[in-house]
């Protein structure tokens, strides 16, 4: 009796695999998939390179002056190079910007272990961080004390101010949020009542309105004498206002729990904040992770709003820089440096939202 002995598979036609099978499936489908495919192409075509030639092929990167850049048909880079530190810094001594950059380099070293999975102190290091990391970036930054020289709020300044009221907000409005969602999903009618108000109020007012009231209006209401200074309102006004809409993404995601988990929480015996810290809102964070960090994203943004109250955060300094006589007709560098310095920590933030997602497996896939 002859043994069967089955040839061995044959390899896909390379007309459905590979970088071929995939255009075919994805981009020229159909008749209609092909012409938007060509057309989309040809817009590429169009777009593409002269924008590439602009930035860097036909751009000009060396020199101090805007000379350099007389005779160049691109960006002139040269502009964002002569003012780089400004952009950073703000109006910050120049002999103290070591001060600056040793706050965010030890951010960044506190901030490592954190994203180590061996490290056993993670809640302790993000404790110290919350509590006293703050306070040593303040002394860094305001000085008078330790021998350093003081250095008033108001030359704060560029991408510096521009993280330091986004951190601030991020830090403020998260916690905030939480306990307004709670305060809105509670059974007791004055807490209930309060905290709706609260949100209602802040959600309906622009931000805009909250800083020029925070800045012009606020003071009148303080004793006279009262020196309350200008970027500590703005940021309070920041904050406020975020924790309205945290606490909207929040209670979404409290409202998406099942009520047996509620039931559970009670079953066990659990007090209201041991079932809401241990059960609930580990849940109903993981759900909301996309609209904490979206909202993050709108608050990074937003901030370059301060300049109605006179501060100067990072497209305030660099819009300040267009009126140098010296670097007349250079705006459109400055506002590309800025969106690329805005899109890059808000990609950031999305691709950390991302993998964080992925990580505690928000997706629920059944």
């Amino acid at each position: 009796m002859s043994v069967h002995t089955p040839h061995p598979d044959l390899p896909p036609p390379a007309n459905i695999v590979g970088v071929v099978g995939w255009s075919r499936a994805n981009l020229f489908s159909s008749p209609l998939h092909t012409l938007l495919s060509l057309f989309a192409l040809y817009l590429v075509y169009l777009i593409v390179p002269p924008i590439i030639n602009w930035v860097f092929i036909d751009s000009t990167w060396v020199g101090d002056t805007r000379e350099a850049c007389a005779t160049t048909t691109g960006a002139c880079w040269v502009f964002v190079k002569v003012r780089f530190n400004q952009f950073m810094y703000g109006f910050f001594p120049q002999a103290e910007y070591w001060r600056i950059n040793l706050a965010f380099l030890l951010l960044i070293a506190l901030a490592i272990p954190l994203f180590i999975k061996s490290f056993q102190h993670k809640g302790k290091l993000a404790a110290f961080i919350l509590i006293f990391y703050p306070i040593i970036t303040f002394q860094l930054f305001s000085g008078g004390h330790f021998g350093l020289s003081h250095v008033e709020t108001s030359k704060w300044g560029g991408l510096s101010l521009t993280l330091i009221l986004a951190g601030v907000g991020i830090v403020a409005s998260l916690p905030l949020g939480i306990v307004l969602a709670l305060g809105r999903r509670s059974n007791m009618p004055i807490v209930k009542s309060v905290c709706v108000v609260f949100i209602e109020f802040w959600r309906g007012v622009p931000l805009i309105t909250v800083l020029f009231m925070s800045s012009v209006m606020l003071p009148l209401f303080l004793p006279e004498g009262t020196n309350f200074d200008k970027l500590l309102r703005a940021m309070i006004g920041i904050a406020l206002f975020q924790s309205a809409y945290m606490a909207e993404v929040v209670r979404g995601g409290l409202a998406a729990i099942p009520k047996g988990q509620y039931e559970a929480a009670e079953a066990l015996g659990l007090s209201f904040w041991k079932s809401m810290g241990l059960i609930i809102l580990p849940q109903a964070l993981k759900l909301v992770i996309p609209g904490i960090v979206n909202t993050f994203i709108a608050l990074f943004k937003d901030t370059t709003l301060v300049l109605i109250i006179g501060l100067f955060d990072l497209l305030a300094i660099i819009q300040q820089a267009f009126a140098d006589p010296d670097w007349l007709g250079f705006s459109i560098e400055g506002y590309v440096f800025a969106a690329s310095i805005f899109w890059i920590f808000c990609f950031s933030m999305s691709r950390y939202s991302m993998a964080l997602e992925k990580k505690l497996h928000t997706g629920h896939t059944r």
